[in-house]
């Protein structure tokens, strides 16, 4: 069992920026990728960011691109977000996710074993 807990949401103006962090714990060497979703009030949940532990490249939604970071510390097994350029419509619960064994694309929250319990993003205009 993998665990994932999120941290750093809050409330910030449109243009501010906001990190998030995803501290994983449990069996995190079976793991082959992490995410970051979001999800806001009566929408579905969304794609937002994916790195691959065995490849250097990230993957981004087109909605984030250029405004979104994701990094990681192996040493303290996190993953960070760091958001920027916020906007109202990036408010929403934001969840770390990660997968074991995935196939196909990383950008399916179905491909995804272990998830957080979100932290709550909400940008003010």
């Amino acid at each position: 069992q993998v665990q994932l807990v999120e941290s750093g949401g809050g409330l910030v103006q449109a243009g501010g920026s906001l990190r998030l962090s995803c501290a994983a714990s449990g069996r995190t060497f079976n793991t082959d990728a992490m995410a970051w979703f979001r999800q806001a009030p009566g929408k579905e949940r969304e794609f937002v960011t994916a790195l691959r532990w065995n490849g250097a490249d990230t993957l981004y939604a087109d909605s984030v691109k250029g405004r979104f970071s994701m990094s990681r510390d192996n040493a303290k097994s996190t993953m960070y977000l760091q958001m920027g350029s916020l906007k109202p419509e990036d408010t929403a619960v934001y969840y770390c996710a990660a997968t074991a064994g995935y196939r196909g694309s990383l950008s399916y929250s179905s491909q995804y074993n272990y998830w957080g319990q979100g932290t709550q993003v909400t940008v003010s205009s």
